[in-house]
Protein backbone atom coordinates (compact mmCIF):
# COMPACT_ATOMS: atom_id res chain seq x y z
CA UNK A 1 0.00 0.00 0.00
CA UNK A 2 2.74 2.44 0.91
CA UNK A 3 4.49 1.99 -2.43
CA UNK A 4 1.24 2.74 -4.24
CA UNK A 5 0.71 5.81 -2.05
CA UNK A 6 4.21 7.00 -2.94
CA UNK A 7 3.30 6.60 -6.63
CA UNK A 8 -0.02 8.42 -6.16
CA UNK A 9 1.73 11.20 -4.26
CA UNK A 10 4.32 11.50 -7.02
CA UNK A 11 1.60 11.75 -9.66
CA UNK A 12 -0.39 14.29 -7.61
CA UNK A 13 2.52 16.58 -6.66
CA UNK A 14 5.29 15.82 -9.13
CA UNK A 15 7.59 15.13 -6.15
CA UNK A 16 8.29 12.28 -3.74
CA UNK A 17 5.61 12.49 -1.05
CA UNK A 18 7.89 11.06 1.66
CA UNK A 19 11.50 11.78 2.49
CA UNK A 20 13.84 8.93 3.46
CA UNK A 21 13.75 10.17 7.09
CA UNK A 22 9.95 10.01 7.17
CA UNK A 23 10.07 6.48 5.72
CA UNK A 24 12.45 5.43 8.49
CA UNK A 25 10.17 6.95 11.14
CA UNK A 26 7.20 5.07 9.66
CA UNK A 27 9.16 1.80 9.79
CA UNK A 28 10.24 2.39 13.41
CA UNK A 29 6.71 3.11 14.61
CA UNK A 30 5.45 0.03 12.78
CA UNK A 31 8.21 -2.12 14.24
CA UNK A 32 7.37 -1.21 17.83
CA UNK A 33 3.75 -2.19 17.33
CA UNK A 34 4.71 -5.33 15.41
CA UNK A 35 7.09 -6.48 18.14
CA UNK A 36 4.48 -5.85 20.84
CA UNK A 37 2.08 -8.22 19.04
CA UNK A 38 4.18 -11.11 20.37
CA UNK A 39 2.59 -10.40 23.76
CA UNK A 40 -0.97 -10.14 22.44
CA UNK A 41 -3.97 -11.94 23.96
CA UNK A 42 -5.47 -13.28 20.73
CA UNK A 43 -6.58 -16.89 21.02
CA UNK A 44 -4.88 -19.38 18.72
CA UNK A 45 -6.90 -21.32 16.22
CA UNK A 46 -8.41 -24.47 17.83
CA UNK A 47 -7.64 -26.53 14.73
CA UNK A 48 -4.74 -26.43 12.29
CA UNK A 49 -5.03 -23.56 9.85
CA UNK A 50 -5.78 -24.20 6.21
CA UNK A 51 -4.20 -21.48 4.14
CA UNK A 52 -6.79 -20.33 1.64
CA UNK A 53 -4.42 -18.17 -0.38
CA UNK A 54 -7.10 -16.89 -2.75
CA UNK A 55 -9.28 -15.64 0.11
CA UNK A 56 -6.29 -14.17 1.95
CA UNK A 57 -5.14 -12.40 -1.19
CA UNK A 58 -8.59 -10.93 -1.82
CA UNK A 59 -8.88 -9.77 1.79
CA UNK A 60 -5.40 -8.23 1.62
CA UNK A 61 -6.22 -6.42 -1.61
CA UNK A 62 -9.48 -5.10 -0.15
CA UNK A 63 -7.78 -3.85 3.00
CA UNK A 64 -4.87 -2.36 1.07
CA UNK A 65 -7.20 -0.57 -1.33
CA UNK A 66 -9.25 0.75 1.58
CA UNK A 67 -6.17 2.17 3.24
CA UNK A 68 -4.89 3.55 -0.08
CA UNK A 69 -8.22 5.28 -0.74
CA UNK A 70 -8.23 6.74 2.78
CA UNK A 71 -4.63 8.01 2.50
CA UNK A 72 -5.15 9.38 -1.02
CA UNK A 73 -8.36 11.12 0.07
CA UNK A 74 -6.53 12.82 2.91
CA UNK A 75 -3.81 13.98 0.49
CA UNK A 76 -6.45 15.30 -1.93
CA UNK A 77 -8.02 17.29 0.91
CA UNK A 78 -4.58 18.56 1.91
CA UNK A 79 -3.80 19.73 -1.62
CA UNK A 80 -7.12 21.02 -2.91
CA UNK A 81 -9.08 21.95 0.21
CA UNK A 82 -6.37 23.06 2.65
CA UNK A 83 -3.82 24.27 0.09
CA UNK A 84 -0.82 22.64 1.78
CA UNK A 85 2.64 23.05 0.28
CA UNK A 86 4.83 20.02 -0.49
CA UNK A 87 6.58 19.91 2.90
CA UNK A 88 3.29 20.05 4.80
CA UNK A 89 1.85 17.36 2.52
CA UNK A 90 4.82 15.18 3.41
CA UNK A 91 4.01 15.56 7.10
CA UNK A 92 0.36 14.79 6.37
CA UNK A 93 1.37 11.66 4.43
CA UNK A 94 3.60 10.57 7.33
CA UNK A 95 0.79 10.97 9.85
CA UNK A 96 -1.85 9.28 7.73
CA UNK A 97 0.41 6.27 7.05
CA UNK A 98 1.33 5.83 10.74
CA UNK A 99 -2.33 6.10 11.76
CA UNK A 100 -3.46 3.81 8.93
CA UNK A 101 -0.90 1.18 9.89
CA UNK A 102 -2.21 1.25 13.44
CA UNK A 103 -5.78 0.72 12.24
CA UNK A 104 -4.74 -2.10 9.91
CA UNK A 105 -2.86 -3.86 12.70
CA UNK A 106 -5.91 -3.85 14.94
CA UNK A 107 -8.23 -5.10 12.20
CA UNK A 108 -5.82 -7.95 11.39
CA UNK A 109 -5.00 -9.12 14.92
CA UNK A 110 -8.23 -11.02 15.57
CA UNK A 111 -10.14 -13.54 13.46
CA UNK A 112 -13.46 -12.54 14.96
CA UNK A 113 -14.71 -9.05 15.68
CA UNK A 114 -12.22 -6.28 16.23
CA UNK A 115 -12.45 -6.30 20.04
CA UNK A 116 -13.29 -9.99 20.62
CA UNK A 117 -10.16 -10.15 22.72
CA UNK A 118 -8.50 -7.39 24.68
CA UNK A 119 -5.08 -6.38 23.36
CA UNK A 120 -2.18 -6.97 25.72
CA UNK A 121 -0.90 -4.09 27.81
CA UNK A 122 2.25 -3.93 25.64
CA UNK A 123 0.21 -3.66 22.44
CA UNK A 124 -1.83 -0.80 23.89
CA UNK A 125 1.24 0.96 25.32
CA UNK A 126 3.06 0.59 22.00
CA UNK A 127 0.07 1.95 20.07
CA UNK A 128 -0.36 4.93 22.35
CA UNK A 129 3.38 5.64 22.26
CA UNK A 130 3.51 5.38 18.45
CA UNK A 131 0.53 7.68 18.00
CA UNK A 132 1.82 10.16 20.58
CA UNK A 133 5.35 10.27 19.15
CA UNK A 134 4.16 10.65 15.55
CA UNK A 135 1.66 13.32 16.58
CA UNK A 136 4.21 15.26 18.64
CA UNK A 137 6.74 15.17 15.81
CA UNK A 138 4.13 16.43 13.34
CA UNK A 139 2.63 19.10 15.58
CA UNK A 140 6.06 20.25 16.76
CA UNK A 141 7.49 20.29 13.25
CA UNK A 142 10.39 18.08 14.34
CA UNK A 143 12.15 16.64 11.25
CA UNK A 144 9.14 17.73 9.17
CA UNK A 145 6.88 20.69 8.51
CA UNK A 146 4.47 21.36 11.39
CA UNK A 147 0.77 20.50 11.23
CA UNK A 148 -1.91 21.86 13.49
CA UNK A 149 -3.21 19.57 16.22
CA UNK A 150 -6.67 19.78 14.63
CA UNK A 151 -5.37 18.41 11.32
CA UNK A 152 -3.46 15.62 13.08
CA UNK A 153 -6.49 14.54 15.12
CA UNK A 154 -8.74 14.81 12.05
CA UNK A 155 -6.67 12.19 10.22
CA UNK A 156 -7.25 9.51 12.86
CA UNK A 157 -9.37 6.77 11.29
CA UNK A 158 -12.86 7.07 12.70
CA UNK A 159 -14.76 4.05 13.98
CA UNK A 160 -18.48 4.19 13.38
CA UNK A 161 -20.71 2.48 15.87
CA UNK A 162 -23.39 0.31 14.37
CA UNK A 163 -26.39 -1.01 16.27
Amino acid sequence: MQVLLLAVGLIMTGHAILTPLLMVLIMITGDFLGMSLTTDNVSPSPTPNAWRIGNLTLAGIAMGLGELIFCTSVLVIGIYRLGFDLETLRTLAFIVIVFGNQATTYTNRERRRLWSSRPSVWVVVSSVADLAIASMLAIGGIAMAPLSALVVVSTLPQQSSSP
